[in-house]
This record gives structure tokens, C-alpha cells and sequence, in this order.
């Protein structure tokens, strides 16, 4: 028998309820868009320019970023092209390594990536909240359970991911809608910011600091927060510094991936998925790196955390790690720190909504191949995956309690460009094994430009591993546990067709 020329989806919904393709281009670019731009742009480059010490080695970590993140939508526009359904990466992991790989993904998604990244973004919007409104700050501890510390800014975090799942429930139009007011609001912000930086914000005091050493990298180690070292870098450790420095920015930059999760939700999915990745991504990135200029023309990248104004603290100590808002202090003055909170709030709030919209529909098409709660696998009377969508939001919230902002960031991180190693690897497996399924789309550059990213990728997760081994070992040992939590399912439910269909292929191959 001929091999199919479009390859399967999850098992189709029944009932009266089905996926409604509402989303426009435009929709969908709200989505890769809103997802990436959180408050990680307004924080991250603190950590950054700690880690690297120079202007021009914090620019090229987020060069390198972007062109990692800009490879890995194109990359992906092939599969999405290919196989438009819901779920997105855990139906192409599916597909190309059979259903382990695929639950594996979808496993790490619910208990780390999607959900862990949710709760990052809620906690940050939060933190923002605290400026405006100091009862939400993080100080302001309500009580203590089991040894948890529970505050106002957990609950304020727990609260925004409640209220936008409930939006989200009311059927994808009203979350659409979310979404493009949100993601226009805060783009426009950020373009305002950036214009301003160059045009008001402009020091030459700090201009001529930070040209003066644009290549001078040095690694400031802390400790209680005071500086315990700081180690000139040179060779082989400014690349493992330039590594290490990367879990932030990858961070700021993740999620554009989300929009694969909605594809039966868009119209013309062949088309408009593969565009919305590449264009998202690519405003997204371009914003990114002309914001970090930005800060290095307003403020040096060197300071010192004793130091009594923005200028003395520099990039690398500002309050809190609000470079944004040390940046708007330059250019609005006393303003700024509110300014900021309200920018940022918008920010993370738009993001969150992204987030929670397209996540649910992993778990979606994993319930209906067998392999997740079976109640997930149904959509509400607003042809959204209602169950999913609460199941998604208490572990989110659950989340919310676990950790600080900067422990779920680094937890994120590992999880994710593990995948992504394994999901462009997928690119050549799938065109060997099914050359005849349609392609609208194909990987620009392929083979050398995949492969490219599969390497630079698994290049910085090994980076993370032997850095970042506190937060990125137990990521990974969370991957492996759903081996036997797959195995013992697997025993006890019986999968889809389309579980067991990919299942043969796998092992005929």
C-alpha cells in the first residue's frame, strides 16, 4: 500500500463540539508574538551582563538567541505545514519517534514547560502588581503551609491565570480577542521605549564606558547578594559563559511554538502557520535586540549593587534586575519605575492569555489518543477544550507556590531545548520515513540550516547541564520519570488508532 500523502491527526472529536477555525494570520501572529513578549526583555539582561560582563558579548547573546529562535520557526514551519492539527509538537514528535517521544513531550509540557512557564509569567505580573499596589508585594506574607510561605503576590498570580482560563472558556473568539488587544498594546510600548532610549535616554557617560570595554567579558559571581568574585573570561569559558548567559534570553524568546498547539483552530493552516512563525519571530527578535541597545546607550553595562542611582548600579545591578525600568528612569525620570509596572503588567497578562489558550490543546490531543485524563479530550459547548483548560490552570497555580520567578525560568529552559533538538531532528526522520506526505512548506536551508540548530541547541543544553545543573538535572530526571508513568498507562488504556498506527511504523522502520 501507497504511504498516505497527508498523515494523521489525533482521533477525532465526537459530538456535537468540534475546533471552529476562527483564527486569522493576524490572530495567529498575536499568539507567536504575545507568547514571546512577557516581562523576561525588562529583567533577564541584568542576569546577562553579569554572567558575560561586556556590552558586545550581552548583544551577542541575544544575537545568537535570535538566530536560534528564527532557524527553529522556520524549521518548524515545514512541520506544521505537514501535519496541521491540534497539539502541534507532541502530534510531530508522534509522528516522527512513535508515541513514547510523543507522551514525553507532552508529559514535560504539563508539568514544566507550558504550565511552569505560565506560572513564571504570573508571578511576574504579580510582582509588577506590587509596585502599583504594595499590599501584592512579595514581602506581604498571608501565611504558611507545610513550610510554604504563602504571599499576596502568589495569590494575585493564581488569580490572573484563573480569571484568563475562565476567558478562555468562553469559546476561542473571546481569547482571540484577548490576545491582539494585548499583544498590539504592549508592542507598541516596547517600540515607544526603544525610540525614546536612543532619542531621550541617550548618556554619553555611559556610551563611552561601555565602548570603551565592548569586548572585555568577566564573569560576576554572587553570593547574599554582594559580589563574591569576579572572573576574567577568555577562551573556551566566555563560550561556556555565553551558554550559561543564554537560559535567560532563551527564556524571553520561548513560546512562538504555542501557535502549533491551536493549528485546528486556524484558517488556512498550510499557509498561515509556517508565515505567523516566521514573522512573529522575527519582529519579536528584532524588538529584543534593539531594546538591549538601547539599555547599553542609557546605561553601562558595569556597576556596583551598593551604588545609589541607576548609573552606579549599571545593567548589571539594577534594583531588583529592572533594567527596563532603570532604562525608563533615564529617559521619564521619577515616573518611570510606574510606568514600567503598568507596561509590564499589560505584558505578562497578554502573554499569560497566549499561553493558556494554546496549551490546553496538547493535553486535548493526548487524551484523545489515550494517553491523558479522557475527560480532557472532549470540548465544552463553546468548541474549546473546557477540562483541559482547568486541569492546566490548578497545576499552573499549584505551580504559582513552588518557587521563585528565576527557579522556574532556569527549570523551563533545559526541558524545552531538549525537545527542540529532538522535534528539527524530526525534520529528516519524517522525510525519510513518509517523503510522499504533503509539504507546503519546507525548511529553509535544509539540511545544513536544521542541523545547524540541532547542534548549536544540544551545544547549550550540555552548557546548562554542567552551569545550571541544580535546576537543569532535575528537569531532565521529570522527562525520564514518564517513561514508566507511560508504560503503566499504556498497560492499563488502550490507545487510539492513530496511537497504534504510528506505533507499527515506528517499529517496521
Amino acid at each position: 500500500m501507497n504511504a498516505p500523502t497527508t498523515p494523521p491527526g489525533p482521533a477525532a472529536a465526537t459530538g456535537a463540539h468540534v475546533f471552529k477555525r476562527e483564527m486569522s494570520l493576524f490572530d495567529a501572529m498575536m499568539i507567536v508574538m504575545g507568547a514571546m513578549i512577557g516581562s523576561g526583555i525588562f529583567i533577564v539582561s541584568a542576569d546577562i551582563a553579569r554572567t558575560v560582563g561586556s556590552p558586545g558579548l550581552l548583544l551577542l547573546v541575544w544575537i545568537i538567541t535570535g538566530v536560534v529562535t528564527v532557524i527553529g520557526a522556520l524549521s518548524y514551519g515545514e512541520l506544521a505545514g505537514m501535519m496541521p492539527h491540534a497539539g502541534g509538537l507532541y502530534v510531530y514528535l508522534r509522528e516522527a519517534y512513535g508515541p513514547l517521544i510523543g507522551f514525553l513531550y507532552g508529559w514535560t509540557t504539563f508539568l514544566v514547560i507550558q504550565t511552569g512557564t505560565i506560572a513564571a509569567v504570573g508571578v511576574a505580573f504579580a510582582k509588577f502588581t506590587g509596585l502599583l499596589v504594595p499590599w501584592f508585594s512579595e514581602r506581604h506574607v498571608l501565611t504558611t503551609v507545610l513550610g510554604l510561605k504563602i504571599t499576596a503576590a502568589q495569590l494575585l498570580a493564581i488569580a490572573s491565570i484563573v480569571l484568563l482560563t475562565y476567558f478562555n472558556m468562553r469559546g476561542v473568539r473571546t481569547g482571540k480577542r484577548i490576545q491582539g488587544f494585548f499583544t498590539v498594546t504592549k508592542t507598541a510600548a516596547l517600540t515607544g521605549l526603544i525610540l525614546l532610549g536612543f532619542i531621550v535616554g541617550a548618556n554619553a557617560g555611559a556610551i563611552k564606558a561601555n565602548f570603551a570595554a565592548f569586548w572585555k567579558a568577566s564573569w560576576t559571581h554572587m553570593a547574599s547578594g554582594q559580589i563574591a568574585s569576579i572572573e576574567p573570561l577568555s577562551g573556551l569559558l566566555v563560550l561556556a559563559a555565553i551558554g550559561a548567559a543564554m537560559v535567560g534570553s532563551l527564556f524571553s524568546s520561548d513560546a512562538w511554538y504555542t501557535v502549533t498547539y491551536i493549528a485546528a483552530e486556524i484558517k488556512n493552516p498550510r499557509k498561515n502557520i509556517p508565515l505567523s512563525l516566521a514573522l512573529g519571530t522575527g519582529i519579536v527578535i528584532l524588538l529584543y535586540i534593539l531594546a538591549n541597545a538601547a539599555y547599553i546607550v542609557t546605561l553601562p553595562v558595569h556597576g556596583t549593587p551598593e551604588a545609589a542611582d541607576v548609573i552606579g548600579r549599571g545593567i548589571q545591578f539594577a534594583q531588583f534586575d529592572r533594567v527596563g525600568t532603570a532604562a525608563a528612569e533615564m529617559i521619564f525620570g521619577g515616573p518611570a519605575a510606574l510606568i514600567m509596572a503598568v507596561l509590564i503588567m499589560i505584558s505578562t497578562f497578554g502573554c499569560n492569555n497566549g499561553l493558556i489558550l494554546s496549551g490546553a490543546r496538547v493535553y486535548y490531543a493526548m487524551a484523545r489518543d489515550g494517553l491523558f485524563f479522557k475527560s480532557t479530550g472532549t470540548l465544552n459547548r463553546r468548541s474549546v477544550p473546557g477540562t483541559a483548560l482547568v486541569v492546566q490552570c490548578v497545576w499552573a497555580s499549584l505551580l504559582c507556590l513552588s518557587g521563585t520567578y528565576s527557579e522556574l525560568l532556569d527549570y523551563v529552559v533545559f526541558a524545552v531545548l531538549l525537545f527542540f533538538v529532538l522535534i528539527v531532528s524530526g525534520i529528516f526522520i519524517l522525510r525519510r520515513k513518509h517523503p510522499d506526505w504533503e509539504r507546503p512548506y519546507k525548511a529553509w536551508g535544509y539540511p545544513v540550516v536544521p542541523a545547524l540548530y540541532v547542534l548549536v541547541a544540544a551545544a547549550i543544553a550540555v552548557d546548562l547541564l554542567i552551569f545550571k545543573a541544580k535546576f537543569t538535572v532535575p528537569g531532565l530526571l521529570i522527562v525520564l520519570v514518564g517513561i514508566p508513568v507511560y508504560l503503566v498507562r499504556k498497560r492499563f488504556v488502550r490507545p487510539s488508532a492513530a496511537v497504534e498506527a504510528a506505533a507499527d511504523e515506528t517499529a517496521a522502520d
